[in-house]
């Protein structure tokens, strides 16, 4: 069995694409399918992680047979474009007919799903989350070492790292605060402006940028290299008001370190665990001071990363996949 899994855009410094080399990578583990990435070859099964032109156009003979896996939804649009609210009726329109394309769409979290039967589209939904490969983002004294030297970190400093298109939505705007008010540890932020002057609030963010004294940021990164960030860091801080299924805190977790997250209603329904959350700037800086000088509650912060790790199993996800491949090719 063939299957043709397409990204299309030429951005690589975001989740989508992250979750798209992963899910390739998973799938090239076992021998029971082959993955087509490029080229014009026929396949069985149509598999589509983007919802341009080129889904559309290559999607068009593979009616029965396409699949898509929902990364966005309209509300993902605030907080990410300037004015985004004022897109939603053009962006709902334009959802809800890339999901109708697809004979399948993937819903990789609870509120995905949600979002998608809220918009009235007519298409099947199966509900299978992005999978974490452990052994790409596991640390080990090398990589921590190496991710140091990269960002110009010493061996005893705190490091509080960020990951996120730097946008309103990812709350880059509070991290920035956090930072301020916790001035003994070191803060970084991965990540920059795939969409350049398109992003929302550039002026006030590149504003509060300027005078922020402790911050360090590295624009975009390399997925290659972002396992040596992650190692470089002491704990995660995610402080984004609008999320699907992240998967930078999963492969923070994965690295080994604490996570916190905004209060979301979303991850409640994602995770269906506990996990380390607050939803102010002041909340956020008591977390991180309690976990820099509690090393009872950082052992509980890492056993709760390695709860949220577990969740997504990457061999249940692929055998998920494999099986709504086959269903699809056999019909």
């Amino acid at each position: 069995m063939k299957v043709h899994v397409v990204y299309e855009s030429l951005m690589k410094g975001n989740g989508v694409y992250t979750a798209f080399t992963e899910m390739v990578e998973l799938l090239k583990e076992k021998d029971d399918v082959e993955v087509l990435v490029k080229g014009n070859k026929a396949a069985n099964v149509f598999h589509s992680h983007t919802y341009g032109l080129y889904y559309f156009w290559k999607g068009r003979k593979y009616k029965g047979r396409r699949v898509y896996t929902v990364h966005v939804i309209p509300d993902s649009i605030k907080g990410s474009l300037p004015h985004g609210e004022r897109y939603m009726p053009l962006a709902k329109w334009y959802f809800k007919k890339v999901y109708e394309y697809a004979d399948v769409c993937i819903a990789i979290s609870p509120m995905v799903e949600n979002a998608i039967k809220e918009l009235g589209a007519k298409t099947r939904v199966e509900l299978i989350s992005n999978p974490i490969i452990i052994e790409n983002w596991k640390r080990t004294p090398e990589m921590r070492i190496k991710g140091r030297k990269m960002l110009g970190l010493s061996n005893n400093d705190f490091v509080v790292l960020g990951v996120g298109q730097l946008e309103g939505r990812k709350g880059i705007d509070d991290f920035i605060d956090v930072s301020e008010l916790v001035t003994e540890a070191k803060f970084v932020w991965a990540g920059g402006r795939p969409f350049g002057l398109l992003t929302e609030g550039i002026n006030r963010i590149n504003e509060k940028i300027s005078t922020a004294n402790h911050i360090k940021l590295t624009g975009m990164v390399e997925l290659e290299k972002m396992k040596y960030i992650y190692a470089a860091a002491d704990l995660l801080l995610f402080p984004s008001y609008q999320e699907n299924c992240p998967l930078a805190p999963l492969e923070a977790a994965a690295s080994g370190m604490p996570v916190i997250f905004r209060n979301l209603k979303e991850y409640s329904l994602l995770y269906g665990l506990d996990y380390l959350r607050a939803s102010t700037v002041s909340g956020f800086a008591e977390l991180i001071e309690r976990l820099m000088t509690d090393n009872s509650f950082y052992e509980y912060g890492l056993t709760q990363s390695e709860q949220l790790v577990a969740l997504f199993d990457k061999n249940k996800i692929r055998e998920k996949l494999i099986n709504l491949y086959r269903e699809l090719n056999n019909d």
